[in-house]
C-alpha cells in the first residue's frame, strides 16, 4: 500500500505534518529559539528519506542517482509548496509580526548612530511593508536548499550501499 503513494503525495503528507507542529508549537507559546522548532526540520528530512527509501526498494526503481534525486526533489518541492503558503498566509494573518521586526530593526538601526531619523524612519516603513515577502523568500530559498541537501546526501548514501 505505501509503495503506492507518489512521492508528490508523500511530500504533502509531510508538509501538512510539518505545519502542524508548526502550529503547535505557537499556540502553545514556544519560544522562537527552541529547539523544538528543529521538530519540524527532522519532520522534513523523514519525508525525504521516506519517499527515497520506498522508491529503491521499489521493483521499478533505477539505481542511478539522478532518479533517486528526481524522486526526492518531487517530494521535497510539494513540503516547500506548502510551508511557503503557510508561511504567507500565517504572517498575512498576524501583521504584528511585521510590526515587532519592524521595531527590532529601528532599535538596531538606533544603536548605529549613523542615520538621521527620518532615514530611519523611511527605513523601518519599508521594512515592514517588506516584510512578508522577505519571509517568504527566506521560506523559499531555505526549504528549497535544505531538501536539496538532503536529498542529495541521502541518494547518495543509498546509491553507495546498494553497490
Amino acid at each position: 500500500m505505501l509503495q503506492k503513494i507518489t512521492p508528490a503525495l508523500k511530500g504533502l503528507i509531510t508538509g501538512l505534518l510539518m505545519l502542524a507542529v508548526a502550529l503547535i508549537l505557537y499556540y502553545t507559546k514556544q519560544p522562537f529559539d527552541s529547539g523544538l522548532q528543529y521538530l519540524v526540520y527532522i519532520i522534513y528530512a523523514a519525508g525525504i528519506v521516506w519517499t527515497l527509501i520506498s522508491y529503491r526498494k521499489s521493483v521499478t526503481a533505477n539505481p542511478k542517482f539522478g532518479e533517486l534525486f528526481g524522486q526526492g526533489f518531487r517530494c521535497f518541492i510539494v513540503v516547500t509548496l506548502v510551508m511557503v503558503a503557510f508561511t504567507g498566509f500565517f504572517s498575512a494573518a498576524h501583521p504584528e509580526f511585521a510590526k515587532e521586526a519592524a521595531q527590532h530593526y529601528k532599535q538596531e538601526l538606533l544603536k548605529e548612530k549613523n542615520k538621521t531619523p527620518a532615514e530611519i524612519n523611511e527605513m523601518v516603513t519599508k521594512a515592514e511593508k517588506q516584510y512578508t515577502v522577505q519571509l517568504i523568500s527566506a521560506s523559499i530559498f531555505g526549504y528549497l536548499i535544505i531538501g536539496a541537501i538532503v536529498t542529495a546526501g541521502c541518494s547518495a548514501l543509498l546509491i553507495a550501499r546498494k553497490q
